[in-house]
């Protein structure tokens, strides 16, 4: 039993998804056919549909109008026949002029009601039975009458329209002062009829007025926007193909509106992009460039080294007194082009985070820089052995490095200075971490200031080239802290401040 209940279920439920997916068919299909269709299609489209519903609005109230016209008609006519009836000694009009009068006004019957008095003017031919009475007031005397009396006319016309072979009575008003009432009773189908005829006229009418204005506005607005966009839209696309070629960028139309305004922003963007992607390439090509020289020149100079540590055995005192300048300006030019090929790497690799002790890394990268220095530069390291970094040790080892060695080389520039120090100093502040690295150099010149994390602008010291401050700075970035220059009354202070991953 229940399985059968279920299945009956499942049945009228397919059969309910059938009906539903016929009723959307339609729609669905009315909607590819509209995405598929371009902009000149949709305005036309759109501008015929929006002045066929204008036409439809106007269309209730002028077929209420012409129906109130045409009743009005009638009980003018049947006035007249009233007063002709009074012409006549009792009212009484001889048969073959009573039919003219009433096949003339079209009404089968006619009474008139003057002063609380109702008299039958003409008396209809047998029983009549009255389907619906009409009234029709006199013209309203202010605008929430007039709205509501326009509403009354409206359904009154809708529901003739849908009715048949009903007999009316109309009662209006008649008289110079509206003092008196005129009613007629008449047949609806042919007021049915002429407003049938009226409403194919507007409707036809209305049809040419659509298509007319549709087509009016369609090559005006085109003109205007749609030919003006659809310029635009293909010089995009053109420009895409080969952005480099400065041919393919907007021309000026001379425009002076919105539409011009957009023609030459983008213009200007065409060219802004089309001149750094032709920088860009010529950059990359000279970056190959330099790449190749760079690593040729490497290895030249480490030959070069090679043979100056030989010179170190040779107890002349004039080769003593150069050697070791000699070996310094060797190791800053093997640096100089190991920074220049790590800054020409397409990008750094992403750190691998670990929670570690900072303390040991410091005095790693001290070590390497050979620090301290008996007699020229001293090293001290403020760092509690218990603070914990979460950090890449490679990325930050380069970076402490770069910073070190260039407090170091800030001190070395200062002739004669014995009392060169960096310090290193280290604090945890919630999620963050700050290390701050100081030296009692000559500081950072303003002008170094200006571009200090720019390659090739920011260095400190003649001949610098600015990697080192760049690449640290990229390193800590890539770690979403950042690096910074601390002002300070003597030499220079740079924190890097370095958060926390946030917990999963």
């Amino acid at each position: 039993m229940q399985r059968a209940i279920f299945n009956g279920n499942d049945k009228n439920e397919t059969g309910a998804r059938k009906t539903t997916s016929r009723m959307m068919a339609p729609w669905h299909a009315v909607a590819r056919f509209w995405e598929s269709r371009g902009l000149p299609t949709k305005l036309i489209i759109l501008t015929a549909v929006f002045v066929l519903i204008a036409e439809a609005l106007i269309f209730l109230p002028s077929i209420a109008s012409y129906r109130v016209t045409w009743l009005q008609e009638r009980l003018t006519a049947a006035q007249l026949a009233a007063l002709t009836s009074d012409a006549f000694p009792g009212g009484q009009i001889p048969s073959a002029l009573r039919a003219d009068l009433l096949r003339t006004a079209q009404v089968k019957a006619i009474a008139s009601r003057s002063a609380g008095e109702r008299r039958l003017v003409f008396p209809p031919d047998g029983d009549l039975s009255i389907d619906y009475i009409y009234y029709l007031p006199p013209e309203p005397t202010s605008f929430w009458q007039s709205l509501s009396t326009r509403f009354e006319q409206a359904r009154d016309a809708v529901t003739t329209l849908l009715s048949s072979n009903r007999t009316i009575r109309v009662v209006g008003h008649s008289g110079p002062d509206n003092d008196s009432l005129i009613e007629i009773v008449i047949p609806e189908n042919p007021l049915k009829a002429a407003m049938i005829r009226y409403g194919m006229n507007i409707l036809w009418l209305s049809i040419i007025l659509s298509l007319l204005t549709a087509v009016v506005v369609y090559f005006a607005l085109s003109r205007l926007f749609v030919k003006p966009l659809t310029q635009i839209t293909t010089n995009m696309l053109h420009f895409a193909e080969n952005p480099e070629d400065q041919s393919r960028i907007m021309p000026d139309t001379g425009r002076r509106d919105e539409i011009g305004v957009a023609e030459r922003e983008l213009a200007s963007m065409q060219r802004q992009l089309s001149s750094l992607l032709a920088q860009k390439n010529r950059l990359a090509q000279l970056g190959m460039a330099v790449s190749k020289i760079n690593h040729d020149l490497r290895n030249m100079l480490a030959n070069a080294q090679l043979i100056s540590d030989r010179l170190v055995a040779i107890p002349d005192p004039t080769v003593q007194r150069f050697v070791p300048k000699l070996i310094a300006s060797l190791d800053r030019a093997i640096q100089f082009c190991n920074s220049s090929l790590q800054f020409g790497g397409v990008s750094e690799a992403a750190p691998r985070r670990e929670l570690m002790p900072l303390r040991p890394l410091v005095d790693e990268v001290a070590d390497s820089q050979g620090l301290p220095r008996e007699g020229a530069v001293a090293f001290i390291a403020n760092v509690d052995p218990a603070l914990l970094i979460d950090a890449d040790h490679e990325h930050l080892f380069r970076a402490l490095s770069n910073l070190i060695r260039n407090a170091v080389q800030a001190i070395e520039s200062v002739e004669g200075k014995t009392d060169g120090e960096v310090r290193v100093e280290a604090r945890r502040e919630g999620r963050r971490v700050f290390v701050d690295v100081m030296d009692n150099g000559a500081g950072v010149p303003k002008k170094a200031r200006e571009n200090l994390f720019k390659a090739f602008q920011g260095s400190t010291k003649k001949g610098g080239t600015g990697l080192g401050l760049v690449i640290a700075a990229e390193l800590v970035q890539a770690h979403g802290g950042s690096l910074t220059l601390v002002d300070t009354e003597k030499g220079a202070r740079f924190r890097i401040e370095l958060p926390d991953r946030l917990a999963n």
